[in-house]
């Protein structure tokens, strides 16, 4: 055996060396994965306030709907309708807030040029942040859900229990998709990332029918499922979760928004990538990130 084995170095054999060399950047990937979603996990517990504060702003967000329509005496069914959008919110401003806008602050607190210098991919990286930023979203869309469902006696009709966590599961890998695309643009934009995230907020809770059917909207709904994941995904669950409530138009089936999701999520993967790869090579031969104006 040689000497290059027992140190943990690769074998002259070019196969043995591109096989060496291929685990040891899935590895170096995986950790990068997980170096960035600890922070944001462990975070919940070092720092309990923001668990209440966390729960409790969305709660009282989400009750202001609930009694606008028991005051308008609407259907039962607009109750819940509101309590799921105020969950689904938690997921949207994790994108917005932690996945877009994060490299531009990295960059501001010094920490970007750390990622370029090591040997991993930016788009683990940006998994990393999804995946912690999942965690913290899970926790406080589950708290929002059930006290409000407790609460408000909101009753749920499900018929198709797996294609309704189908959905779900794919309406957050297309949000969390579309926030690698913002971060890369973001990072871009410079200064003008704080302005479009506080920009991107209230206006895509409206156009996503946050606490409405989006069918409401009319063409601008129809539009709007075809563009952002989160109404795509809130309009698709919806008519799974209160199946046979008497619940209002729908913009699509189910299974049609489901198909959508998954062509956004491959859409804004495949235009991440680019990004990146383009921030990645502007770096490196112009030694700046941002845009040039002029």
């Amino acid at each position: 055996m040689s000497v290059g084995r027992w140190v943990g170095l690769p074998s002259t054999d070019p196969r043995s060396a591109a096989d060496w060399s291929r685990r040891r950047i899935i590895t170096n990937n995986l950790r990068s994965v997980l170096g960035r979603a600890y922070p944001r996990t462990r975070g919940l517990a070092r720092e309990r306030s923001w668990i209440l504060f966390e729960i409790l702003l969305p709660f009282l967000t989400t009750s202001a709907f609930v009694f606008v329509y028991r005051a308008l005496k609407a259907p039962p069914e607009y109750i819940g309708f509101a309590v799921l959008g105020g969950a689904m919110a938690a997921f949207w401003l994790n994108v917005v807030w932690m996945m877009a806008a994060q490299l531009y602050w990295e960059r501001d607190q010094g920490n970007l040029e750390l990622y370029f210098a090591a040997p991993m991919s930016f788009m683990s990286v940006l998994f990393g942040m999804a995946l912690g930023g999942l965690v913290m979203s899970s926790t406080r869309a589950a708290a929002v859900l059930i006290i409000a469902t407790v609460v408000y006696g909101v009753v749920f009709s499900v018929e198709q229990w797996g294609l309704l966590l189908f959905v779900f599961l794919l309406t957050l890998s297309a949000m969390y998709a579309l926030g690698m695309v913002l971060a890369s643009l973001f990072l871009a934009w410079g200064r003008e990332a704080w302005h479009l995230s506080q920009l991107m907020e209230e206006p895509v809770y409206f156009v996503s029918g946050l606490s409405f059917p989006v069918a409401a909207l009319g063409r601008l709904g129809v539009l709007a499922v075809a563009t952002i994941p989160l109404a795509t995904g809130l309009d698709a669950m919806r008519q799974l979760a209160f199946a046979g409530q008497g619940t209002t138009e729908s913009v699509l089936s189910p299974t049609v928004e489901a198909g959508l999701l998954v062509v956004m999520t491959v859409v804004f993967l495949v235009v991440a990538r680019f990004a990146l790869s383009s921030l990645e090579e502007r770096a490196r031969r112009d030694g700046r990130l941002t845009m040039r104006w002029r």
